[in-house]
């Protein structure tokens, strides 16, 4: 008789299992916008801005330029509006001072810039104001090295108004200088209330502000000419490439785009608006004039690199 055997069993082995490699999806196919690029987006919304602008300056003998800036910040305002909804309850007082100080900004650096290409040429225009942002950098950044950009800066300036302003009106030179001390205010005045509101929620109310306080100015000056419905889709177009189109595609760029680079590409609008008022308004720029913009912008960029570095 057989007995069991003692033994045990050898233990089954287990087949592995092969880890099939994974395959890499295909990248997404970016959106029509993100296809650009974010540094095609910034030069996209660079372009939408001063082309806006030259846009403006047809519009301006029909609606004078309050009433302009009076259609761009309405229409804009709506827009922004609309897109954000913004919830009014649940702020404090501090949240709407500072929401407030930044429509009373963005509504008086708006009329003062329209105020200037109505008398002076939009490539000059730009480049005096954006000496208010060039002004605002060098003195954050106390850095001797910024001595030499404002010095580059102000050569610019000096060849810009051929040693005088002659060739430019000096009405139109001080309200273009007055939209570049508004400009860095408004760089002051954003960053608040981005801190204070979510996403695009305060840029949408401060757009109303603004909108609100010179919707008087624009019925002033341009009274039931606003009403006309050619100058309402004109004015409309101007806030589509003037405020919502730059202000999506800045937005969509700034995710992706660091801020220092971003600030580079900003300090081309000059050059940009040069480009816009030659072609669209056929404004001719003298040599002198030319390398003035070209000066200016040299220091911006100058200016914004420094920053970085520190």
């Amino acid at each position: 008789m057989s007995t069991a055997s003692t033994t045990p069993p050898a233990p089954s082995r287990t087949p592995r299992i092969r880890r099939v490699p994974r395959v890499p999806r295909p990248p997404r196919t970016p959106g029509r916008f993100g296809s650009l690029g974010p540094v095609g987006l910034v030069l996209a919304g660079g372009i939408s801005v001063q082309f806006g602008g030259a846009l403006a300056v047809t519009l301006m003998p029909r609606a004078g330029a309050l009433g302009v800036v009076t259609l761009r910040l309405l229409a804009a305002a709506v827009v922004l509006l609309l897109v954000c909804r913004p919830r009014l309850r649940g702020h404090s007082r501090t949240d709407w001072g500072t929401v407030i100080a930044f429509g009373i900004t963005m509504g008086a650096m708006n009329g003062l810039f329209y105020e200037a290409v109505a008398r002076i040429p939009l490539g000059p225009a730009v480049t005096l104001e954006v000496l208010g942002p060039l002004t605002l950098s060098v003195l954050t950044s106390r850095r001797a090295v910024n001595v030499l950009w404002a010095g580059l800066a102000l050569a610019g300036v000096f060849l810009l108004g051929g040693g005088g302003f002659d060739g430019l009106d000096p009405t139109g030179v001080a309200f273009a200088v007055g939209a570049g001390a508004m400009w860095a205010a408004y760089i002051v005045f954003s960053a608040r209330t981005g801190r204070r509101f979510p996403q695009a929620d305060g840029l949408a109310l401060a757009m109303a502000v603004a909108a609100l306080l010179f919707l008087p100015l624009g019925v002033a000056e341009a009274g039931t000419r606003l009403l006309d419905p050619v100058t309402i889709a004109l004015g409309s177009s101007v806030a589509l490439l003037s405020s919502v189109l730059p202000y999506t595609l800045e937005l969509l760029a700034l995710r992706r785009l660091p801020a220092s680079s971003f600030a580079v590409l900003m300090s081309l609008e000059p050059a940009v608006a040069a480009t816009a008022g030659l072609l669209i308004l056929g404004q001719s720029l003298s040599v002198p004039q030319t390398a003035a913009i070209a000066l200016v912008v040299a220091a911006s960029i100058g200016a914004v690199r420094t920053q970085v570095r520190r």
